[in-house]
């Protein structure tokens, strides 16, 4: 394989890049999870949504400390520095497996906000069509993937600003609607912690899915110009735009609506645009959730894709991934994520019903151990910094080992929750397998070596 076919294109601005993290972030979770979350804590779920911000912008900002003492190095490298081949192989893949199946997922939800104007076209095949479209697009220069992808967030932004804009207009009677007393839907119907503080404490693995996704500028900082000097920066500004854009769309929902009348089969957003009686809203916010969706899914197979070029740099998967295209584009990491979109696809003619929350479950747990590899390995290379960055973690140690414990207490009480017996199986059987595998090719490249 000659040499100039084996590196990744340093093709990403730092505008690119700002809208890459809040594009995996802003997808399926809100759109679509936010009428899961809404059912298990009702209004309280906001609470859900800042704890987990709080626990985000500790990661990120773990992350953005190592990214500038270590350029050049993504997530996967950095655990492997911190802690070796075993603890990198299972993050590797496990953070593979991870953005796999957000990307099922977000195709998944495409196809069902799709079936919103073609109800009598089942849904595989509409996830299928999605499927084919977004595989297209990253099959460009990264710079054109980065383009894409800035304006397909820069358009759900501006509709969740729209919408914010147009709720909180209709909730204190500066526009007219048919809804009585909107402010009452917040005390009524249970009140505001309907299943009081364990509701609540319920609905953060769906959160921590839908937060899922801001750690790719971690993957996404070797592709990157100047990233030392523009992940701060990206880091500061995202946090806390997409609190902003998650907790007060759930309040005007909240409002606007009883929470228990959030129904699954369509996006909560779309539900409270149909109430309204506004003309055509519906339909404009249901193809705005469309090209989110869509955004989301297009990030994901850029996050998968470049995540097994990385594990094939350090030994960790086969050295074939590290074949790039023409135009820089790992062409065969694509074509395995793109294999296992179809899979997705066929679960979607098997078990239309379900297929979207079943999958939703695993990505929040797989989440949950990436952020606190995180973590850790911020708390192992500290001491190995030649100099202090400027950016750095704020009462360090202690807010990074809150993280962990934080991080942990909350994967160790969804494993033995029976609500999610199926997450915590598959998500356990995952993980046990890596481990196996590592100590077994582990074992292999020590004999390698010694021979």
């Amino acid at each position: 394989m000659e040499n100039n076919h084996q590196h990744l294109k340093k093709g990403l601005l730092p505008r690119h890049v700002q809208l890459i993290a809040l594009a995996g972030m802003i997808g399926t979770g809100i759109f679509k999870g936010s009428s899961d979350t809404l059912n298990i804590a009702g209004p309280s779920v906001v609470f859900s949504y800042l704890l987990g911000g709080l626990l985000l912008f500790i990661v990120m900002s773990a992350l953005a400390e190592m990214a500038i003492v270590f350029p050049n190095l993504n997530v996967q490298h950095l655990v492997y520095k911190a802690f070796g081949f075993h603890i990198s192989f299972i993050v590797g893949w496990l953070y593979w497996v991870n953005w796999t199946i957000v990307t099922i997922v977000e195709i998944l939800a495409a196809g069902s906000f799709l079936k919103y104007w073609f109800p009598s076209v089942p849904l595989w095949l509409l996830s299928f069509f999605c499927t084919v479209l977004i595989i297209g697009m990253n099959l460009f220069h990264v710079k054109y993937y980065g383009e894409i992808e800035f304006w397909f967030a820069g358009i759900k932004i501006a509709a969740l600003t729209a919408f914010i804009i147009l709720g909180f207009g209709i909730l204190f009677g500066i526009i007219p609607s048919a809804i009585d007393d909107p402010l009452s839907n917040y005390t009524e119907h249970g009140g505001f912690f309907p299943h009081g503080i364990g509701g609540m404490l319920s609905a953060l693995l769906v959160v921590m899915f839908s937060y899922g996704g801001a750690e790719l500028i971690g993957v996404a900082v070797t592709e990157t110009k100047d990233a030392e000097k523009v992940l701060p920066k990206v880091i500061k500004g995202t946090v806390w735009r997409v609190i902003l854009f998650y907790i007060l769309p759930i309040l005007i929902i909240c409002g606007l609506i009883p929470w228990n009348n959030v129904s699954g089969e369509d996006s909560p957003f779309v539900q409270v645009l149909n109430i309204t009686g506004l003309p055509g809203a519906a339909h404009i916010m249901n193809f705005v959730l469309l090209t989110a969706v869509l955004s989301a899914a297009n990030t994901g197979i850029y996050a998968t894709s470049r995540m097994l070029y990385s594990m094939a740099q350090n030994g960790e998967a086969p050295k074939r991934l590290l074949k790039v295209s023409k135009h820089g584009i790992p062409i065969n990491g694509i074509t395995i994520v793109t294999i296992c979109i179809l899979i997705g696809v066929f679960f979607a003619y098997m078990a239309p019903d379900r297929v979207i929350s079943y999958f939703m479950t695993i990505p929040g747990f797989t989440v949950l151990l990436v952020w606190i590899s995180i973590c850790l390995a911020q708390l192992k290379l500290r001491s190995q910094y030649t100099e202090q960055p400027f950016f750095q973690v704020k009462w360090f140690p202690y807010t990074t080992i809150l993280a962990v414990i934080s991080l942990a207490t909350i994967f160790i009480s969804f494993i033995f929750n029976k609500d999610n017996i199926i997450g915590s199986t598959v998500c356990l059987a995952i993980v046990f397998l890596l481990a196996a595998f590592s100590f077994a090719i582990g074992n292999n490249r020590e004999k390698n070596d010694k021979a």
